[in-house]
């Protein structure tokens, strides 16, 4: 065996969770987790192209315990089982190991240590360099002048050397390190009060645990901090201490039927490969298989070359491009052609190219066709540059595909529908029949993944696509799509109708096999789309006037609060300036540093002032001058300048995919974060005002996800509280505190509708002291009795996490689902928020399919009454926003409340409060 190369012995079960809990929730083409396939074949491959080994093993536990086990029983108690969507990738990681001929061994009554511990030995009394490839700290003991240890995780290495700058102790004493402070992970117990500091202090002075406990006497004359009382834990604690130095051995003399030169490293079955990354969708390295250069080491045989070559020639997955049929339609015949299909058909998929993305005054620079796969046309009927080809004229074409696309017996398919539908209905095409999206399909099907075409033609269909950007940069700028030459849009244009008809092929099948989610996405999301297209463009009237007589005068209440912040920091400085603030809150005025910014600078975000400001004036004056510039720079200023010269009104645009809950998110204005509570924002809300002749109503759900809570933990008190229309927050402070209802304060009640809404978003007593002011232990205590009198919200919340760790997603009642990955990290502060989040998004999930299906009702019911007679103008969290004809109000006001009421049945009554005037701000 050659010594210039290691022999290389690799962890896998190491491997295994390592990658599971590292890697993103990936899955193949059949909705299979990948993820720990992917992430242990990764590290693995790139092991073997930086060493090139000749000879390895890649090492398992053995199903079943070991011999540890039978002497504890508690050991590696604490540890989580396997994660369900771990197991079923464990064979497939060994299949394909196996295929790239790599050794794999397993041995039962030990643990893969133990194998990998006495194959290192043996090859160390051969004089052959060995690498163990592993995350555990106790393989360090291993390690020697023949043995190297490797995390391929953050690629360190572990020399002799090594072991003492990590763990302040040479490999030959890890056993007796980890005997002392125990190790969490695999539950040893250690001795009890002795953490790393204090065993790393010990084993200075001595030369093992034997050795320590031969001279016990000692110990009380070293320097050790708490050095008194050490001899006296040692003696309570030296049956776990033996027990533990007994459980951290790796034994090194495992019976084995095969030695290190049977580790040989074989030919990879290159065959097998191609077809297994085929199946688990590791497209790029079948493409580098096929090329002959996954591995250092791969070589092709003949017959390889020509069983590969085969399989080029059929299979999709690893060809960059799939042969196309895509054509520019620049004369009648062709146009007839086309219209000729699109009418014989019974669904086809659309999609509009413009100069703009801003619907509302986007012009149509052409449409893009496709009826079946790999075949699609792309009529341009605007594009700008010289040299353009003739067009059809734009009105000839629009009026021709105009029954075609308001035929709502022709099935349409879109990718983001809402734009391209409302692009049409500027040129008088209100198209019907849109019956698919598939960016909402794929928003359906998994919220947390990205639904851009693009990265959905990746995932899905495995092809790269030719993107906006590269299509539009010429000579390094970016250009209107009008502008580019029709051969090069067809290409483009024409593979956006194509992708969206495979995409819709390839994502509704995955929806029907869940009911809940076909009845989401036919029910709620697809007609939505259109809802929202329409709210979109009938947009909001605002007074310009007023809000420029409101930057006036927050531009001189920021010149105020500057002169007083120049007085108190003795200076002048830019209050919007992050670092001029470091310097003056940290170096200048010596203020706490309470956090970092992960370049290692003072942090100045709105939580750090937010917490200063409780004890110091000029944070707390820096956050009223960013808050007053915040008003100013995003509405105040900005909103007059957005006013749409067509029709004098703002328009905003409703993200139906911004957010993973559900909830809908606006943007160019962002509606959602203008303020309600404080005077500033109800300026801003003042601008926002009725047409002459209408009024604005405002319909609110109160409490809706403390309603829904009742409806999901069933907890009688709650359930009965909304039965009887009672003061939900006074009803809590009554349990909460065990006095009647009418004795309880204002601030009882304050504290109280804390407790509420803080325990649905997962806040813990340290939060809640921090947002009410009270001391941490009352801030408990408000929780502790709060689930002693609602038992049924406790036990909703535990069963939540228990199913969300055992199935990896919650749902809504509607059963969308949000998908939580990290519930099962390692990380605690990753799984803790994972956790929240379990509990908090069936809430606020349901929430957003409540006032979604209110929106599809009004839609509904306002298509019946009088044209004119009404307007939803708004949708702002869980309000709903109308433009009504004075005369109408009193009617109007009373049918919407019922309407928005009664969309959607729970266990407590949906309450809406409705208010009625001249501004939003009035209505509300």
């Amino acid at each position: 065996m050659p010594n210039n190369t290691p022999i290389i012995l690799i962890d896998g079960s190491s491997y295994l969770y390592r990658a599971f809990f590292a890697c993103p929730p990936l899955t193949n083409a059949k909705g299979e987790p990948t993820g720990a396939i992917f992430g242990v074949i990764n590290m693995i491959r790139s092991l073997m192209n930086q060493y090139n080994p000749t000879h390895i093993a890649v090492v398992f536990d053995a199903k079943g315990g070991s011999f540890r086990n039978e002497i504890y029983s508690e050991y590696k108690a604490t540890r989580d089982e396997m994660p369900e969507n771990l197991r079923p990738q464990v064979e497939p990681i060994h299949t394909i190991l196996k295929a790239m001929g790599l050794p794999l061994l397993c041995v039962d009554g030990v643990e893969a240590d133990d194998v990998i511990g006495t194959l290192a030995r043996q090859a160390e009394k051969e004089n052959l360099e060995v690498l163990i490839s592993t995350g555990d700290k106790d393989m360090a003991q291993l390690v020697s002048d023949k043995v190297t240890l490797i995390n391929t995780m953050n690629n360190t290495v572990l020399d002799p050397q090594g072991v003492i700058d990590k763990f302040g102790v040479p490999p030959e004493k890890i056993i007796d390190y980890l005997a002392l402070r125990g190790d969490n992970s695999d539950n040893i117990p250690g001795v009890a009060g002795i953490g790393e500091k204090t065993a790393q202090a010990l084993l200075t002075a001595f030369d093992s645990v034997k050795d320590i406990y031969d001279h016990l006497d000692d110990i009380e004359k070293l320097s050790i901090r708490g050095a008194k009382s050490l001899k006296q834990k040692l003696i309570d604690n030296q049956k776990d201490a033996e027990l533990s130095y007994l459980l951290a051995t790796i034994k090194t003399d495992v019976a084995l039927d095969f030695t290190n030169e049977q580790l040989l490293v074989t030919d990879l079955d290159v065959n097998k490969l191609v077809e297994l990354f085929a199946y688990y969708g590791f497209h790029r390295w079948q493409k580098e298989l096929i090329a002959g250069n996954f591995l250092k080491q791969q070589k092709l045989t003949a017959t390889d070359i020509n069983n590969l070559s085969l399989f080029s020639q059929e299979s999709d997955t690893v060809k960059d491009k799939i042969d196309t049929d895509y054509q520019c339609i620049l004369t009648h015949e062709q146009l007839d052609d086309w219209l000729a299909k699109l009418t014989n058909c019974q669904q086809f998929a659309f999609d509009t190219e413009t100069d703009n993305v801003d619907h509302i005054h986007a012009k149509l620079v052409g449409i893009s066709l496709s009826v079946t796969p790999h075949q699609a046309a792309y009529i341009p009927i605007n594009h700008q540059y010289l040299g353009v080809p003739d067009q059809l004229p734009l009105n000839e074409v629009l009026t021709k595909l105009k029954p075609i696309l308001e035929n709502p017996k022709i099935k349409k398919i879109a990718q983001n529908a809402k734009f391209d539908y409302s692009v049409l209905a500027n040129y008088g095409i209100h198209v019907q029949g849109i019956a698919y999206d598939t960016m909402l399909e794929s928003y359906v099907l998994n919220s947390t993944e990205r639904h851009d075409m693009d990265s959905m033609a990746n995932r899905y269909l495995h092809l790269k696509t030719i993107t906006y950007n590269e299509l539009t940069k010429v000579d390094k700028k970016q250009v209107t799509i009008d502008a580019i030459e029709v051969e090069k849009t067809t290409q483009y244009a024409a593979e956006d109708a194509d992708v969206t008809l495979q995409l819709h092929q390839k994502l509704w099948p995955e929806l029907e096999k869940d009911q809940k989610l076909t009845k989401l996405f036919t029910d709620i999301e697809m007609p939505l789309a259109i809802v929202l297209a329409d709210m979109e463009r009938t947009g909001v009237l605002i007074d310009p006037k007023q809000l420029n007589e409101y930057s006036t005068e927050l531009n001189k209440k920021m010149l105020e609060i500057e002169t007083e912040l120049q007085f108190l920091a003795g200076e002048k400085f830019n209050p919007s300036s992050p670092k001029q603030i470091q310097a003056i809150l940290f170096e200048k005025h010596q203020l706490p540093v309470l956090k970092k910014t992960p370049k290692g600078d003072p942090s100045t975000s709105e939580d750090v002032l937010s917490e200063l400001a409780e004890q110091y004036v000029l944070p707390r004056k820096i956050l009223l001058y960013r808050s007053l510039a915040k008003l100013k720079n995003t509405y105040t200023d900005k909103l007059p300048l957005m006013i749409s010269p067509i029709d004098h009104r703002i328009h905003t645009n409703y993200n139906q995919i911004g957010t993973v809950t559900g909830r809908l998110s606006s943007n160019d204005p962002n509606l959602q974060n203008i303020p309600v509570r404080n005077e500033e924002g109800r300026r801003i809300r003042q601008a926002f005002i009725a047409p002459q002749g209408y009024k604005i109503i405002s319909a609110d759900y109160s409490q809706i996800e403390l309603r829904i809570m009742a409806h999901l933990s069933q907890d009688q008190s709650l359930l009965s509280a909304f039965a009887n229309d009672k003061d939900i927050h006074r009803v809590t402070a009554s349990e909460v505190l065990s006095k009647p209802e009418a004795d309880v304060t204002a601030e009882e009640r304050r504290r109280a509708k804390a407790v509420n809404f803080g325990l649905i978003y997962g806040m813990s007593a340290f939060g809640l002291s921090k947002q009410i002011n009270i001391p941490r232990k009352e801030a408990q205590f408000y929780i502790d009795r709060y689930f002693e009198r609602y038992p049924g919200v406790q036990t909703y919340m535990e069963e939540t996490r228990q199913l969300a760790t055992q199935q990896g997603y919650v749902e809504t009642l509607s059963g969308r689902r949000l998908y939580l990955p990290k519930i099962i990290s390692g990380n605690a502060i990753e799984k803790r928020g994972a956790e929240r989040a379990a509990i908090n998004a069936p809430m606020q999930g349901t929430a957003a399919d409540i006032i979604k299906t209110a929106m599809i009702k009004m839609s509904e019911w306002i298509k019946s009454q009088p044209t004119g007679s009404i307007k939803m103008v708004m949708q702002v969290h869980d309000e709903l926003v109308f433009e009504v004809k004075e005369e109408l109000v009193s009617e109007y006001s009373v049918l919407i409340k019922s309407i928005m009421e009664d969309c959607y049945q729970l266990s407590v009554p949906l309450k809406v409060d409705v208010g009625v005037g001249n501004n939003w701000d009035e209505a509300h």
